[in-house]
């Protein structure tokens, strides 16, 4: 084996300090967290100052498919009975307001939340609405955005020695992921299910015959190898590479970090109030996560494509979305975290107005609902409306762009700001769009 290079290891020794770590030490202690934690070349370690907004934190629950809005927020009781669908619809505590008939705990709380039945894009394709909805902008073939995630990662950065953007249970699409940006600022994933018995977060918990005192051992040996490589190279991109160990030392062996993953510290009660189900069970640990200090939760359940047998599938479905959600809410509120954390409900788009041949309804992306509460949000709002069946904006219509950016402005993070994508080219965090202070409180 030729012996290494004292010029520079990284460009021409088969020992590279980069090498050795990734075929040694680094496997030996475990780090294989995810790429946010890689500060990648020239210096992208960075400490960002929080810019305070109404909202501190978010949790985005997706619902992947497509809901529909009929048989969700946005009922129509008096239409014919092929637009009305299988449900009925049932009082909220907003006079004169309905809801579907399988949301009764969201009803009963609709004094606290805001619904927007008035959302509207072109994109009739899973992806593209997808990546509408997780971005701000429509899909491009120049140019991979990056989530709303990952830009809350870019401009307000970790606190607490967690991960500014989480992903429950699993990165959910390729545009949750963090597109121009390095990918330091892409979500951190549990890689398994909160709801499982035996639920673990990977990366967090030393491998098998590593124990404290053995860590420690190999950190100490890291570091020596750092110094003896630090005294053959000059490259700027040592420091962004030391960040990335670092960031997974300090995420390993931090006793707040482990304890925030941890479903067992919360009362059988509480969690029963939530559902001892998926939703419920993420839910949860969405919470427990901004109040760790997590910046950004997008947490996804369910499945909402529902082109056939839609009775079913929304009777499969709501009622665990339904009692996590409100449950979610009322935790929030009570433990007075509610005005300082945004919750977001949203889906790629909604559902036909009228139902198919099948009982299902098909994509439909021209008038859907959303649902948002807290982080400044008023309370006990409908904004927008749909027309008589439900498939079109009659009043108050609402983009993409006008939501991102809406989301955005509760963070403190100004969206007209410039990214800086490959070929610096300087990019809108949201291109157009407004602000919809009507709801905001």
């Amino acid at each position: 084996m030729p012996s290494p290079c004292p010029g520079n290891p990284l460009s021409g020794s088969p020992f590279s300090r980069r090498e050795f770590l990734n075929v040694g030490l680094l496997a030996g202690l475990g780090l294989t967290l995810p790429e946010f934690l890689r500060m990648e070349a020239q210096g992208a370690q960075k400490f960002y100052e929080t810019k305070e907004g109404q909202a501190k934190a978010v949790i985005q629950i997706f619902l992947p498919g497509g809901l529909a809005q009929h048989e969700s927020f946005d009922p129509k009781p008096f239409a014919p009975p092929e637009y009305r669908g299988p449900f009925g619809s049932i009082k909220t505590a907003l006079t004169g307001v309905h809801f579907g008939e399988k949301l009764p705990h969201l009803a009963k709380i609709a004094d606290k939340i805001t619904v927007i039945n008035s959302m509207s894009h072109g994109e009739a394709a899973h992806e593209r609405g997808t990546h509408n909805m997780f971005t701000g902008y429509r899909p491009s073939p120049a140019l991979e955005y990056p989530s709303i995630g990952s830009v809350v990662s870019h401009e307000l950065g970790p606190q607490n020695n967690l991960p500014p953007y989480v992903c429950v249970p699993n990165v959910p699409n390729t545009f949750a992921n963090s597109g121009y940006l390095s990918s330091a600022h892409g979500p951190f994933a549990l890689g398994s299910n909160p709801s499982d018995k035996n639920f673990k977060v990977r990366d967090l918990n030393l491998p098998n015959g590593v124990d404290d005192a053995r860590f420690q051992r190999r950190k100490s040996m890291l570091e020596t190898v750092d110094h003896h490589f630090r005294t053959l190279e000059n490259a700027d991109s040592l420091e962004s590479m030391d960040a990335f160990y670092q960031h997974a030392y300090r995420l390993i062996s931090s006793q707040q970090a482990r304890e925030a993953f941890d479903l067992n510290k919360e009362p059988d009660k509480l969690r029963d109030t939530y559902g001892r189900h998926q939703a419920g069970q993420r839910m949860i640990l969405s919470r427990r996560l901004v109040e760790a200090g997590v910046r950004f939760v997008s947490l996804t359940v369910g499945s909402w494509d529902h082109h056939d047998n839609l009775k079913q599938g929304i009777e499969k479905n709501l009622p665990a979305v339904d009692q996590a959600v409100a449950a979610l809410i009322n935790d929030l509120e009570q433990r007075g975290m509610l005005d300082s954390t945004l919750v977001i409900l949203s889906t790629e788009f909604g559902r036909t107005p009228k139902t198919n041949k099948t009982g299902g309804r098909d994509h439909w992306p021209r008038v859907f609902s959303t649902m948002m509460a807290g982080g400044g949000v008023k309370k006990g709002m409908i904004y927008g409306k749909s027309d008589a069946l439900g498939g079109e904006p009659e009043e108050d219509k609402v983009s993409v762009e006008d939501f991102a950016k809406t989301i955005y402005h509760q963070l403190g993070i100004t969206a007209d700001k410039e990214l800086m994508a490959p070929g610096e080219r300087p990019i809108e965090i949201v291109d157009g769009g407004r602000v919809l202070k009507e709801i905001l409180g």
